[in-house]
């Protein structure tokens, strides 16, 4: 059997996307906000129902242009359970990083929140992690208690919904990534939804090198950057767009076939999904538990030996790293230091086949009762 790969991107017909893009043969306009990233933003506004949207070029520049932006000062409280990303975006805002922990959801606890807050601190940025939503309510009760700003990092959660409405509808502003292998991709992208419409000229700001056009002279007002999403990027978004429902739908059949095959395998434990949410299914976490029989990094590499690619998401905290691990950063991790080493990230993507999952879940089944002798007492 071919390799079973951990992840691929969904891809739109070849010919559909070659057709949306002649027309920039014909323009010669290829960035500089052109007609086709006009168009991919009023397509995601009427997606999503957001009114309040901007571009980016990616996804970890929108987040920071979202910091820069709100001219925020201090300490922002964070989960260190995610991609660097995050955690650069806060450092490179001069911002400091307040490490919390992590509830079984993956994501930041709003107990953890409500405990390292202290004078200094300015915001909550946190992301929903593999597409599962944070305990919003709670962060966002937190957040008016505290007067603090909330920025979600949603890079993994383009098409998730609480209750009906698109996820990008909570917090102050939520960035979004459409790097390849999200679920819904651009090639490379990002985007901001935001409750301040007054943001969007700072953002037009930040993302054009701070640079405002006179009559006879332009001027710089802030330190921007060359964060300006490109019509080619702009153009594989719009063809992409009208497959993204279908592509959740397959990735959903693909969760439940998990579910039901892996829900009495001992030590294997997936996320528990609620009723109230629609998912994107972008990631498919397990915990691996010492009832298994072994240990997570143990199963993954049983796993490559019967050809399944799986990830060890995130198998280091962001606050770990060696440029972050010795600056006294505050942390409260006890639950994120366990999560880390037992998390496993399974292969979930539309063209995975339902014979391909079945063989992950036999071959999980097969690998912990080989290994079950392990745990029991002599």
């Amino acid at each position: 059997m071919e390799m079973i790969k951990a992840t691929r991107p969904a891809m739109p017909d070849y010919g559909e996307y070659v057709k949306e893009i002649a027309s920039i043969w014909e323009t010669g306009v290829m960035t500089n906000n052109g007609d086709k990233v006009r168009r991919f933003r009023e397509l995601l506004s009427e997606y999503l129902q957001i009114k309040n949207i901007d571009l980016f070029v990616n996804g970890h520049s929108s987040m920071v242009i979202a910091l820069q932006a709100l001219q925020l000062e201090g300490e922002v409280i964070t989960s260190p359970f995610t991609f660097v990303s995050t955690t650069n975006a806060i450092v490179q805002s001069g911002l400091t990083p307040v490490f919390g922990d992590v509830d079984d959801s993956y994501n930041l606890s709003p107990e953890s929140i409500e405990s390292l807050i202290t004078d200094k601190t300015c915001a909550i940025v946190t992301p929903h992690i593999f597409g599962i939503p944070c305990d919003i309510e709670s962060i966002e009760r937190i957040a008016e208690i505290y007067d603090l700003k909330v920025l979600y990092d949603g890079a993994q959660a383009f098409g998730t919904n609480i209750n009906g409405n698109s996820i990008g509808r909570y917090g102050d502003i939520t960035m979004f990534s459409f790097h390849a292998i999200k679920v819904f991709n651009s090639i490379e992208g990002g985007m901001l939804t935001y409750r301040d419409e007054s943001l969007h000229r700072q953002f037009e700001l930040y993302r054009n090198f701070g640079i405002t056009y006179g009559e006879s002279s332009s001027d710089v007002e802030v330190v921007g950057m060359n964060a300006k999403m490109n019509e080619f990027q702009a153009a594989m978004g719009i063809v992409n767009l009208p497959l993204h429902k279908n592509e959740v739908k397959k990735r959903k059949r693909i969760a439940q076939i998990y579910c039901e095959r892996l829900k009495d395998i001992t030590g294997i434990n997936p996320y528990d999904y609620k009723l109230n949410i629609d998912y994107n299914y972008a990631y498919f976490p397990i915990k691996v538990t010492e009832e298994y029989g072994i240990t997570r990094n143990e199963l993954w590499e049983k796993l490559k030996e019967y050809g399944i690619g799986t990830r060890k998401l995130y198998d280091k905290l962001t606050c770990d790293y060696c440029y972050y691990k010795d600056r006294n950063y505050v942390r409260k991790t006890k639950y994120a230091d366990k999560i880390k080493d037992i998390t496993l990230d399974l292969p979930i993507y539309g063209t995975l086949t339902e014979k391909e999952v079945e063989y992950i879940c036999d071959t999980i089944k097969k690998v912990g009762k080989a290994n079950a002798f392990r745990n029991k007492p002599a």
